[in-house]
């Protein structure tokens, strides 16, 4: 357990919030790795191995798991982060946990457990059209679950080439920059040909017929003649955004 943790548990004890027997066996699974639920092996490790706890991928859980999950990390007193969650998930959650915050167009729940006095780094996030953003907006939240700033700039893709320009200043100052586009995915090679620092692609799957549900943009994403540019998965803002999250840590240590 880190000191925060400890700090907290010492506290509620002194309130009588918690009695010994319970604060000795939380202190007692400190060292623990995993806490199991009836539908998960909850990662506790994951903070201290990989720099950020685990994310809850909402999908395909019974809101019952979802919240059996939240209740281990907040006891810990984790940020919380969930993606991918229902209307009907969320609204139980909030319901559960007032203070979560609810991005109903990225499909993201966030619970902040331990504020961070210093930003980790600035990261933009760039779409191509308006269609893109719920994509942006997962990879935004991400990103703010990892305590980056972030410049967003929407509706800048390559049919108005000359918008993106307006926004230099901005781009070429950022540790790193998240490109999310459908249709043909060209403009992560724009932006790459523009700043020194790392592109992370998002292709997304808005497109018509022969962009396949995001293929093309992927395709042609990977095939980037801009060596700065690197992709992720279809429509996976998140993986987006924790990339560049990481890149931007470490470029502030």
């Amino acid at each position: 357990m880190d000191s925060q943790q400890i700090r907290y548990l010492l506290t509620e004890l002194q309130q009588g919030n918690l009695s010994v027997e319970d604060a000795l066996t939380k202190i007692g699974t400190g060292s623990e790795k995993t806490v199991s639920t009836e539908a998960a092996q909850v990662d506790i490790d994951r903070k201290k191995r990989c720099g950020f706890p685990e994310v809850i991928y909402a999908e395909g859980k019974t809101t019952q798991a979802i919240l059996e999950i939240i209740e281990i990390l907040n006891s810990r007193k984790e940020n919380i982060l969930a993606t991918r969650v229902s209307p009907e998930q969320a609204e139980q959650v909030c319901k559960t946990y007032p203070s979560a915050i609810h991005n109903q167009i990225a499909r993201t729940i966030r619970i902040e457990n331990q504020a961070e006095e210093k930003k980790q780094g600035i990261i933009a996030v760039i779409t191509a059209g308006t269609s893109d953003l719920p994509i942006a907006e997962e990879a935004i939240e991400t990103l703010k679950w990892m305590h980056c700033e972030v410049k967003t700039i929407c509706d800048v893709g390559v049919a108005g080439p000359h918008r993106l320009g307006e926004h230099l200043d901005v781009i070429q100052n950022c540790d790193a920059v998240v490109v999310i586009a459908g249709m043909e995915g060209a403009l992560p090679s724009v932006v790459g040909g523009w700043v020194d620092s790392p592109v992370i692609a998002v292709p997304t799957s808005v497109g018509y017929g022969a962009s396949f549900g995001g293929i093309s943009a992927l395709l042609g994403m990977l095939n980037s003649c801009a060596s700065n540019v690197t992709v992720v998965n279809i429509d996976s803002g998140f993986k987006g955004g924790y990339v560049a999250g990481l890149i931007a840590k470490r470029s502030n240590r």
